[in-house]
């Protein structure tokens, strides 16, 4: 059959795929303003054997950021990074997204009345910290030294939201820890994990394979009760989601080094289609096979949700691959592709915007939050969210790690 995409072409599909799971993620993170969302839409609680749709995206996400570790690295070693220069950017970003993971955590804790600015004053500070941090500036040298001092800026803000920072119960506040990690360090977590197997591994499938079911079986392992031997050390090293954070970035992983590695050969056509579909439904089987013995639950991140949210993703990606990369049908991801090249940028604008709201004292009339209009309200804002993203980069501000 001849080959439908030339092998050193980067898949669109990941980037759409990426811009997509961050409009549903804005979406359903807009949920906390509405009434009446319908239950398979929300959060499940961790004790019920039950996923909603926000259960999935992050899942999802973290298999994105799977699928694009193969091609990052690959493309530093194209343009003559050396592997401890690689390394050290592997270390960086996670420094990164530990460090906004841990100071975004402890916002959601954060008590007004124990600091001398309101926590939404503080909110609002941190966010223009990243900014000025971790902001893309342009490649002027004779602006070095004012960016430098942007970024030195940036960081002393942070230290300074730290050192006024109060949290937990209101009458006993306390200092800021790690907490879990937030969102971003988990994904910090799970990316260090799989972009270190994956530098040590290369395009090896096989060792690539070997990673991603250790990290499933570790996983299952644990909840088997079979690694009660390390609870010593449970609470000093382990693995972040007892290996499910890391097994659904692996996976993502897998995907890409299978395209790599095809397409190397046949070009890229319908039987790599057929492989991600094959292996999603295998996770499937497994997220199914799993559920009768601890249930689904993000919460608790039993194997049943690491194998049906992974099927997931296989079988999603396997659509947009065909749709994006096969058909060539992308013009109607064009709206929400800031979402897919500015994805941090886009995650961190609704925080400034919840704060300025929540300031000033405005708040949407209830039939505006209410049921089907408030599902409308809040798809039409993770829209607005996107667009202002898109005008924003266009100005010069772009976040990236």
């Amino acid at each position: 059959m001849k080959p439908l995409l030339p092998a050193s072409l980067r898949l669109d599909s990941i980037d759409i795929f990426r811009a997509v799971t961050m409009l549903i993620m804005i979406f359903v993170n807009d949920f906390w303003t509405l009434k009446g969302v319908p239950e398979w839409m929300q959060h499940s609680k961790g004790p019920e054997d039950a996923m909603g749709l926000s259960d999935v995206v992050f899942p999802v996400f973290l298999f994105i950021v799977g699928l694009s570790i193969p091609f990052a690295i690959a493309n530093r070693k194209s343009k003559g990074d050396s592997n401890g220069t690689i390394l050290y950017h592997i270390a960086e970003r996670t420094f990164a997204l530990l460090l906004m993971g841990i100071f975004i955590v402890n916002y959601e804790n954060a008590v007004s009345s124990g600091m001398i600015v309101s926590k939404y004053v503080w909110e609002i500070l941190m966010v223009i910290a990243f900014f000025l941090i971790w902001n893309v500036y342009p490649d002027r040298p004779e602006k070095k030294p004012l960016y430098t001092g942007l970024k030195v800026l940036g960081y002393l803000l942070l230290v300074g939201l730290a050192v006024i920072y109060k949290g937990g119960d209101a009458a006993n506040p306390s200092w800021m820890g790690t907490h879990w990690y937030g969102i971003l360090g988990l994904i910090g977590w799970a990316y260090l994990v799989c972009a270190v197997i994956y530098f040590l591994a290369g395009d090896n499938l096989t060792l690539n394979v070997a990673g991603w079911l250790f990290l499933i079986l570790f996983n299952l392992a644990d909840f088997a009760g079979m690694l009660s031997f390390l609870d010593p050390v449970r609470d000093y090293v382990w693995i972040v989601g007892s290996g499910a954070m890391p097994a659904f970035t692996m996976a993502g992983v897998v995907a890409s080094v299978i395209y790599r590695l095809y397409s190397k050969k046949n070009g890229v056509n319908a039987t790599y289609l057929a492989i991600l579909v094959v292996l999603g439904i295998v996770c499937l089987l497994y997220g199914f096979g799993t559920r009768p013995f601890w249930g689904i639950s993000k919460i608790r991140a039993t194997p049943a949700w690491v194998g049906i949210c992974s099927g997931i993703a296989f079988i999603v990606f396997a659509m947009l691959f065909w749709l994006v990369d096969l058909k060539k049908v992308k013009t109607w991801a064009t709206i929400i592709k800031p979402a897919g090249t500015a994805t941090l940028t886009c995650y961190l604008v609704p925080y400034i915007w919840y704060a300025v709201l929540t300031l000033v004292g405005f708040s949407l009339p209830e039939f505006l939050r209410t049921g089907i209009i408030g599902l409308i309200k809040s798809f039409c804002f993770a829209l607005l969210v996107i667009i202002v993203t898109g005008i924003i980069n266009r100005g010069g501000i772009r976040l990236k790690i």
